[in-house]
């Protein structure tokens, strides 16, 4: 063990300005990915627009998230050309918080979230790329801490803009009264579920009277700016990583060559770019049939499992309220910060266990309490303290599936695959896609679908894990022969 982490140290000692804006930028994403949610009706009121238009502002930054997912790895060539791509993402996102405040129309506005996503989508697929390329077998640990700055980001932004949230109607007009037009924008902001994309669970909010006409009170832009403030040292530290690495214009000297140490001493960079770039022919002759099913496999669980993060911080409070829990609209409030606070605290638990244990192991546990707790969850239905410990166990056990899934993938390709781009952007997809199907199912089938539809996702992704791992076990000889195959013999170059 004390050899173990004098290596981990030394690493990274070696790497420590790389990872530390990584890391940064992954905090970066956070503070974007939770802002939206808390926001939107004060959002609607500053563009006057009704509850079935601002939703598209949700669609449009879920949907460039996707695509920033599928094409970062364009941008990852080169060292040079990752950094500035970090760059020119992070100061994006502070430039979308600072114009927020001034788009009074839901378009603009749809339009500042896009290039919120894309910027959001970009940034994760090169921070895991450059992450794993950098780490490789010891991968796993910085993985772990690298998603924990999303949990942080994501637990700030919505702490900076609580207090700048209207408690009442936001926009004033003569047809509403204070009391109704109170309790129901409570109700309302607590109900992200109804607000998660285009048509999904509008019909439990139509019924309330949001007036889009009279004067907007929201100061909900003061928010938006401070969120600016707060993430710009993020592309200041990503500039002092290029000018230490001499890739400024302003650097007297050329850039440093680095050696192979510092990018991974068995780490090539083919195949790792974009999804569609990983389909050439060329990076898919020789390969046999347990590499593609690697990729296919470890695509689906992680689709699976953020989906499940998605619909379940989406739709908690939907189903807390309705029957036949009937909880309160504050306590149901307070579920949705459990189950991010949990995947946070898990992440972080999880830094520490990646010393401990493989990846593989942390998957098996992971799953297996996943299923496990929602089984109780189901059983317990009835049981509004069970709904709380349920939702902090399932995200302290659903926590570590993405970083453990990626070290433990690429590990078994051998870093020479596609796997990181595949699974990131698989992940993003189940995020929106799982999510507006759930919705869709909970509307024709009533609020209970919600639990069920979880379990039935999980045994889906355990027995994917199953089949995982013996298409391990049969590709671990095909891995070999390709090794000695490439391994030069002696006396060629």
């Amino acid at each position: 063990m004390k050899l173990f982490d004098d290596r981990l140290w030394t690493l990274f000692k070696r790497h420590w300005q790389h990872t530390l804006t990584y890391w940064s930028v992954f905090f970066s994403f956070g503070l974007c990915i939770a802002l939206l949610g808390p926001t939107i009706l004060d959002l609607r009121c500053q563009t006057h627009s009704t509850l079935q238009q601002i939703t598209w502002v949700f669609f449009s930054q879920q949907s460039l998230l996707l695509v920033g997912s599928t094409f970062g790895g364009l941008f990852k060539k080169t060292l040079q050309s990752s950094l500035w791509t970090l760059f020119s993402s992070t100061l994006a996102i502070s430039l979308v918080f600072a114009i927020i405040p001034l788009c009074h129309h839901v378009i603009m506005l749809s339009v500042a979230m896009a290039i919120a996503g894309l910027a959001m989508g970009v940034i994760d697929t090169i921070a895991n790329l450059r992450l794993v390329q950098l780490y490789q077998k010891d991968s796993a640990v910085f993985l772990q801490a690298l998603h924990f700055f999303i949990g942080l980001g994501a637990l700030v932004s919505p702490l900076v803009a609580d207090p700048f949230l209207s408690e009442e109607n936001c926009i004033l007009s003569s047809n509403w009264t204070t009391n109704s037009s109170s309790s129901d924008l409570h109700h309302l902001r607590r109900a992200r579920g109804g607000l998660a994309g285009p048509g999904v669970m509008l019909h439990n909010m139509s019924h309330y009277p949001l007036h889009t006409e009279g004067v907007a009170t929201t100061e909900v832009g003061y928010a938006f700016w401070i969120m600016a403030l707060i993430n710009l040292p993020v592309p200041v530290v990503v500039l002092a990583l290029m000018y230490n690495e001499r890739l400024l214009p302003c650097s007297n000297s050329s850039p440093r060559l680095l050696d192979r140490d510092s990018e991974g001493p068995a780490y090539t960079d083919q195949g790792h770019s974009s999804v569609f770039s990983c389909c050439r022919l060329r990076n898919l002759q020789g390969r046999p049939p347990s590499f593609f099913f690697i990729h296919i496999l470890g695509g689906a669980i992680l689709f699976i499992t953020d989906g499940i993060i998605g619909y379940y911080a989406g739709f908690v409070y939907t189903y807390a309220v309705s029957p036949p829990l009937l909880m309160g609209h504050k306590a149901a409030g307070y579920l949705d910060s459990v189950f991010w606070a949990s995947i946070t605290a898990g992440r972080l638990a999880c830094i520490y266990l990646s010393y401990r244990y493989t990846a593989v192991r942390l998957l098996a546990f992971s799953l297996v309490g996943v299923i496990l707790v929602q089984c109780m969850m189901l059983l317990l239905y009835y049981s509004s303290v069970f709904l709380f410990i349920g939702t902090c166990v399932l995200g302290l056990c659903i926590s570590s599936v993405f970083p453990c899934m990626l070290a433990f993938t690429e590990d078994i390709l051998n870093y020479k695959g596609c796997a990181t781009t595949v699974l990131v952007t698989s992940a993003s997809t189940g995020e929106m896609v799982l999510e507006m199907i759930v919705g869709s199912v909970i509307h024709s089938r009533g609020s209970y679908a919600f639990l069920l539809c979880g379990l039935i996702a999980s045994f889906i992704c355990c027995g994917l894990f199953l089949l995982l791992l013996y298409v391990q076990h049969v590709h671990s000889p095909c891995q070999s022969g390709i090794a000695m195959t490439e391994t030069p013999k002696p006396g060629q170059p």
